[in-house]
């Protein structure tokens, strides 16, 4: 991709403007609305946040293709070129209720590659960033790498609740198990922020059984960079174009929570 570094400049730059428009509009009466289910919230802030991006992405960089949870981009069928994929708010439901745990997410894809990668903490004003082959970093400090060597039953595994209730893809006595084996399980509400603590080593692993490619794209170069591996639960690749299950980890746990789930 030419100019990588000057696109990530722009990119963070942008995306603290942003933080600092969610914050400054969260101070003020705004609208809620629900998308699939009352659980599936969006508020006019995600849309005004997403449109900011979509207004200086489309300007600065007109052959740029951008692919956002709230639809203001064009439709996006294909990773050819360099496309923005992009969560306003990620973690919606922790912004409306706690103000807090929420985070702007954006990826930065050339021809299908993860570029660059941004999470952004916008209450602790914490950024979490990565390049492809350059390694991930915390407010400019970069991480270490993840632990090769952490098994399953040391892990603190990030599980969404989802896989507590019963599902076609795992017998719900199985997560029973997987919960009394590992060494504790975590919540927060926003994959994007889950993905960031991987790379930070606050947890070891991460399960989902529904993210869209706008959750994953940028957490996933950040946790690439500090040797972690993201797939789907059956092992396949994550496809950025559509929506997937999510295995994140160390290599050795993710091998433990491969055979975990295929065991019959």
């Amino acid at each position: 991709m030419n100019n990588r570094d000057y696109i990530l400049n722009e990119a963070k730059q942008w995306v603290i403007e942003a933080g600092k428009l969610i914050k400054s509009e969260m101070q003020k009466p705004y609208k809620i609305d629900t998308k699939r289910d009352r659980k599936d919230l969006v508020t006019e802030i995600d849309k005004n946040t997403e449109q900011f991006f979509v207004d200086h992405i489309t300007k600065r960089y007109p052959d740029h293709k951008i692919l956002g949870e709230e639809g203001m981009g064009e439709e996006v069928h294909s990773l050819d070129g360099t496309v923005w994929i992009i969560d306003p708010i990620d973690g919606t439901m922790n912004f409306v209720h706690q103000q807090r745990f929420f985070a702007i997410s954006v990826g930065i894809y050339h021809d299908g590659v993860g570029e660059i990668g941004l999470i952004y903490d916008v209450m602790n004003d914490t950024m979490y960033e990565g390049i492809k082959g350059e390694g991930a970093y915390k407010d400019g400090e970069k991480l270490a790498p993840i632990d090769p060597n952490k098994t399953l039953s040391d892990a603190l595994v990030g599980l969404n609740n989802f896989w507590a209730i019963p599902n076609r893809r795992l017998d719900e006595r199985k997560i029973h198990d997987l919960v009394r084996k590992v060494k504790g399980t975590r919540s927060y509400g926003s994959a994007a922020l889950e993905f960031a603590y991987i790379a930070e080593g606050i947890i070891d692993a991460y399960i989902t059984m529904r993210l869209q490619p706008w959750d994953i794209a940028a957490g996933k170069i950040i946790v690439d960079e500090v040797g972690g591996v993201t797939t789907r639960v059956d092992g396949s690749s994550i496809d950025m174009l559509t929506g997937n299950t999510v295995i994140c980890s160390n290599k050795a746990i993710h091998e433990s929570l491969m055979s975990f789930i295929q065991q019959k």
